[in-house]
């Protein structure tokens, strides 16, 4: 198996930096806001992009994390038994502009399974998206708003976020 790093801590670190900013131009002024990560690395990623916010606003907003298992529409092909994991979603999404974050985009189906998760709690104002990487290869019309690296990768590589759930560190590898 060969791996080639395509983006490093500090390469992460810019990244998330530079959608930070872009999520706080585009709403600045947009009443409430409110991160969801999707489970398990858009958890890590959206922790990241809220730190930078609440810094740079030096306030806060709210927070949460969004299990979507059992809205994939193609749960059955992934595993008989999936593993649910904890949705935390402890405010009120009605009328807040909710950015949802995920580490890699690809086809398009996680972000609509996450759309129809978060509706189950209310229905927001705005929904963005926000990813790490986009890798392209969507078979759903949903683009991402705020993207750290655009990168094409051929159908048999994959792309693998090593991320330490606390720190900094980190990279980008696509795997073949």
């Amino acid at each position: 198996m060969s791996k080639r790093v395509v983006m490093s801590a500090q390469d992460i670190d810019l990244a998330i930096q530079r959608i930070a900013l872009q999520i706080l131009e585009k709403n600045h002024g947009r009443g409430s806001m409110a991160i969801v990560g999707i489970h398990t690395c858009g958890v890590y990623v959206a922790k990241r992009i809220h730190a930078k916010i609440e810094r740079r606003i030096q306030g806060t907003i709210p927070l949460g994390s969004l299990d979507i298992n059992l809205y994939r529409d193609d749960w059955s092909l992934i595993s008989q038994n999936p593993v649910v994991k904890t949705t935390e979603i402890s405010f009120d999404v009605e009328n807040t502009n909710l950015i949802l974050v995920d580490d890699v985009i690809f086809t398009g189906r996680t972000i609509r399974a996450a759309m129809d998760a978060i509706m189950d709690y209310g229905r927001p104002n705005t929904i963005q998206l926000a990813a790490l990487v986009d890798r392209g290869g969507r078979e759903l019309p949903i683009q991402p708003d705020f993207i750290g690296l655009t990168t094409g990768i051929l159908h048999n590589e994959r792309i693998k976020v090593a991320l330490n759930g606390q720190g900094e560190d980190g990279e980008v590898i696509i795997e073949s």
